[in-house]
């Protein structure tokens, strides 16, 4: 086999980067202290990066920096300025959530390379072809695909340079990666924004099924996969794993290169994972990528496995037996451990000394002898005009301090200044000083130009296109047509996530009520993707809503109108910048989950309409696999094609604290989890009416639960009520919808 195939290392901190550098790592992703979704990882300073950098590159590995979080308007200025920075590090790649990075890279700063998260949620060829248009360069396939769906995905994309990376190892979340608000909801701590608190580990009332971790899930691992997976033209097989230690990261790396190893050698596969199952693990399965949706893909513990698993495989039953066993597993961690310290002790992240020696005489060049550590590296710059005699102001140890002291990068630290080989009595012009400063910041920099600091513009914000704010409602049964006579807002009908293969039934939906616009959900994959995009050229409708950017980028290439929905999450202006000059966007819906304050100061691109949900059921997550395994349970022993389009089961889960959540499944929809309060935020009407073209209702019964279904008409009249500034709609508001929240508008991220 010719083509390389990188190896992939999770770096929390840079104990962890060394194991998995001098584990044979290709690359290491690692995040700083801001901007990343692993707040929990010890993370790295902008100095502590420029030392792994350097550390990596001599062992030929590249380092890629995750700035995967949505980004607050805020925020952008301090972005701005890191963004400026990494231009210079040598950075290899930078992996991104927030649409609006694309746009400021591709604008200001192209030698980055972007790195599309597994936060975009990509799972269809539209949001490739979306990919590549804005610029990425690279993208994180996501965990809930099979090894079919990888490679039809990977081909397109190589198609158009880009590449393709899978998690082959660690952690696996039961809910859609970018589309899980559990954590946000639950505890206030969002998942885009790096503050996930796993509840999907977290324990539960035992269900019917016998089960206190209903959402637990095993970990990844595609050990014995890799013959797939390489025939399937993956570029990068990357292991999960940022809040891991250094001695789980070194272990999992280099049994992995290992196997690649043997792989590349011989085409087969080692049969012996036993390092994996020594340290911290949940139990493995490759269900994903097997396309194999079953019961054994849970475990109802999420703590670690591996004391248990080496029980299991010794079948120790006495309890001396089962003490030896321990013992030896124990021992086999700390020989692990041992072999690891020994590997890394010597590696070092320091700055390096860097000494500086002037030398000339008069009517000679100035020369600057730069030299790197203890006398092993160095190089001589020089002025191309020559010292002449001072009459005032002459060249000195002092002037040459001030003016060098600081000019090294993050990777040096000055520690001497030898001006004895320069003569008394000197001048030269300041340019040259310049000249001579930035010769050797040059060479510093590798003999790569240094880009100089780029100024963005501030945006210019856009005046809203209508007066007052209207409403918009959402449907997704046609008997609820009838409410388009009630009303002039605009009618959304929400399209399932899985649509049966050539059948017209939505696209006949659409031709009879041609007032109703499509919504489209956020998670298409496969036929359903294909189904979606037909009804697109079927209907050929004046305007859409999308949640996926699949469907967007069709529609877009298709001439039609399309509105992001709310679950792309735009939280800033260059998101809705990018989404406006790549794909023709005509508005947006504002994120849920920032505040007041966080919307403030968002400004609208020219001829652009900002939109926000303020009532509907709040979604905590949406999961490819079946949520009723392993809660009310099903005799299926596992997902079938049928499951997503005629299964309507329901029930509640209710955590260790009481609290109940709805779990919904709808007809050709997947299942998901409901929090046990509506949202209703009346707060932002008065807030903030005057930056929104369009307040939105959701009138599905979708995630209702046991909460007893409203009088639709009747909300419509106290919403359009509210919009007109009547108080007592407000009032008679809250005593119809009585269980409801608008904390995460009150908290924001």
């Amino acid at each position: 086999m010719n083509r390389k195939i990188e190896l992939l290392a999770p770096g929390g901190d840079v104990e962890a980067i060394k194991a998995a550098v001098i584990a044979g790592a290709n690359a290491v992703y690692c995040g700083l202290d801001n901007f990343n979704a692993r707040n929990r990882a010890s993370n790295l300073s902008l100095d502590d990066l420029s030392g792994i950098l350097r550390l990596a590159h001599e062992y030929n590995c590249e380092v890629f920096l995750t700035l995967n979080v949505v980004i607050l308007e805020q925020e952008i200025p301090a972005l701005i300025k890191l963004l400026n920075k990494l231009v210079n590090t040598g950075i290899d790649g930078i992996i991104v959530q927030d649409l609006g990075i694309f746009n400021l890279v591709k604008r200001y700063f192209p030698t980055l390379n972007i790195h599309a998260s597994t936060q975009l949620t990509t799972l269809n060829e539209g949001q490739i072809l979306f990919l590549a248009k804005i610029g990425a360069t690279r993208v994180n396939l996501s965990r809930e695909l099979n090894i079919d769906e990888i490679k039809s995905l990977t081909t397109l994309a190589h198609e158009h340079n880009l590449l393709t990376e899978v998690f082959v190892h660690g952690a696996l979340c039961i809910a859609f990666s970018g589309q899980c608000y559990s954590s946000s909801v639950s505890v206030g701590n969002s998942g885009n924004r790096g503050s996930c608190s796993q509840a999907c580990r977290d324990e539960y009332e035992i269900t019917a099924e016998g089960n206190r971790f209903p959402l637990n899930l095993k970990d990844n691992s595609a050990y014995f996969d890799l013959a797939e997976l390489v025939d399937a033209q993956v570029d990068s097989l990357k292991i999960e794993g940022r809040i891991k230690n250094a001695h789980y990261v070194y272990t999992v790396v280099d049994t992995w290169r290992k196997q690649l190893k043997e792989f590349v050698e011989t085409g087969k596969l080692l049969a012996d994972d036993s390092n994996l199952h020594r340290v911290f693990n949940r139990d493995f399965t490759n269900s994903f990528l097997q396309g194999d949706l079953n019961k054994d893909m849970f475990i109802d513990n999420p703590r670690d496995h591996s004391v248990k698993h080496a029980l299991e495989q010794s079948h120790a039953v006495l309890v001396e037996d089962i003490t030896s066993v321990k013992q030896e597993l124990y021992s086999r961690k700390n020989e692990l451990g041992a072999e690891l310290a020994e590997k890394i002790k010597y590696l070092s992240i320091a700055k390096q000394p860097l000494k500086l020696a002037f030398s000339g005489q008069q009517n000679g060049p100035l020369r600057l002898t730069l030299t790197i550590g203890d006398n092993d590296k160095a190089h001589t710059v020089q002025t191309s005009t020559p010292l002449m005699a001072a009459n005032q102001s002459a060249i000195n140890q002092v002037l040459l301090e001030k003016r060098f002291k600081n000019f090294a990068n993050n990777n040096y630290t000055v520690e001497n200044f030898d001006c004895t080989g320069l003569n008394d009595g000197l001048t030269i012009p300041f340019k040259e000083l310049t000249s001579l400063k930035n010769q050797a910041a040059f060479w510093l920099n590798n003999s790569v130009e240094t880009i100089p600091f780029v100024e963005v513009p501030a945006l210019i914000n856009d005046k809203k296109t209508t007066g007052n704010p209207t409403l918009s409602i959402l449907i997704a049964d046609e008997k609820d047509k009838h409410l388009c006579d009630l009303t002039d807002a605009d009618v959304y009908f929400k399209l399932p996530e899985s649509l049966k293969k050539n059948c017209n039934k939505h696209i006949d939906i659409f031709l009879r009520n041609p007032q109703l616009i499509p919504w489209f959900p956020a998670v298409l994959i496969g036929k359903d993707y294909d189904e979606s995009v037909r009804l697109l050229e079927q209907v050929r409708p004046e305007r859409i809503v999308s949640n996926n950017t699949g469907i967007a980028y069709k529609a877009f290439k298709m001439g039609i109108d399309w509105i992001a929905g709310p679950f792309l999450n735009s939280t800033n202006s260059y998101a809705l910048l990018t989404l406006k000059e790549e794909l023709n966007c005509a508005g947006a819906f504002i994120s849920n989950e920032i505040n007041r304050m966080q919307i403030k100061n968002i400004k609208r691109p020219e001829n652009f309409k900002l939109l926000y949900s303020i009532y509907h059921p709040i979604l905590m997550m949406t999961s490819r696999q079946c949520f009723f395994q392993q809660t009310i349970g099903c005799k299926k022993p596992a997902i079938e094609d049928g499951c997503m389009l005629k299964c309507t089961k329901a029930t509640t889960i209710t955590n260790i604290k009481g609290v109940s959540f709805a779990v919904d499944k709808q007809k050709g929809g997947y299942p998901g989890i409901y929090n046990h309060e509506q949202f209703l935020n009346i707060d932002i009407v008065n807030d903030h009416a005057e930056l929104f073209d369009e307040f939105f209702i959701d009138l599905t019964n979708i995630g209702a639960g046991s909460k007893a279904e409203q009088d639709k008409a009747l909300l419509i009249t106290h919403f359009e009520n509210i919009l007109k500034g009547d108080e007592k709609a407000q009032q008679q508001l809250n005593q119809l919808i009585r269980i409801s929240t608008n904390a995460q508008y009150r908290q924001g991220l």
